[in-house]
């Protein structure tokens, strides 16, 4: 995995979003099956996320400091959920993570563990980004040829990941009073647990 990078901010941006932070790094990796570890791992979590604690989970620091960045952003963390409440919801609803493959098991797993949401592109189709305001107000990520992704929307169809893809680049939102720590570790997770790529492959 590359180090981390702060993605650039437009000034508009900047001033009305200050301590919002979006990160990147690079990572090999490609769609594809999900490696029997990360399903174990997926399974232990779906059992320590139940009601109760699902529940409680708001309250606790990081969540919350999602829940505190989407008002800001104009929406309702009751209605459009935070990604880590998203994921848990979905336990709730379905008894159980269900396996989707790579990398969207692998950011899963991330969020889950730390709270910190992380998506995934194609590198060589992804040139250096920029958070900028969209012409609809929503915050964009987007490089020269144009948008990659709404923030906290998985990327358009023709920037996300492939079995063609060699290298991924990992996208990690910090929300105000998030930890730098958590955001590393948060992005170590997700490119630990993608399955190495055969060099002859």
């Amino acid at each position: 995995m590359s180090d981390l990078v702060a993605v650039a901010v437009h000034p508009r941006v900047a001033e009305e979003h200050p301590r919002l932070r979006v990160w990147t790094a690079a990572v090999p990796g490609r769609a594809g099956r999900t490696p029997s570890e990360v399903r174990e791992r997926l399974r232990y979590l779906a059992d320590r996320y139940r009601g109760a604690q699902a529940v409680a989970l708001r309250a606790q620091p990081v969540p919350w400091a999602y829940r505190v960045l989407f008002r800001h952003l104009g929406l309702d963390p009751d209605v459009t959920r935070p990604p880590l409440e998203a994921l848990v919801v979905d336990r709730l609803l379905h008894g159980g993570f269900a396996a989707r493959g790579m990398p969207e098991d692998a950011l899963a797993l991330a969020t889950l563990e730390t709270g910190v949401p992380v998506w995934a592109v194609d590198a060589e189709r992804t040139g250096a980004l920029t958070l900028a305001p969209g012409d609809d107000g929503r915050l964009l990520l987007r490089d020269d040829d144009g948008p990659v992704a709404v923030l906290f929307a998985p990327p358009l169809p023709d920037r996300g990941p492939t079995r063609t893809t060699r290298a991924m680049l990992l996208i990690a939102v910090q929300a105000p009073g998030v930890e730098d720590l958590s955001v590393e570790e948060s992005v170590w997770t997700a490119a630990s647990a993608m399955p190495t790529i055969d060099a002859s492959s």
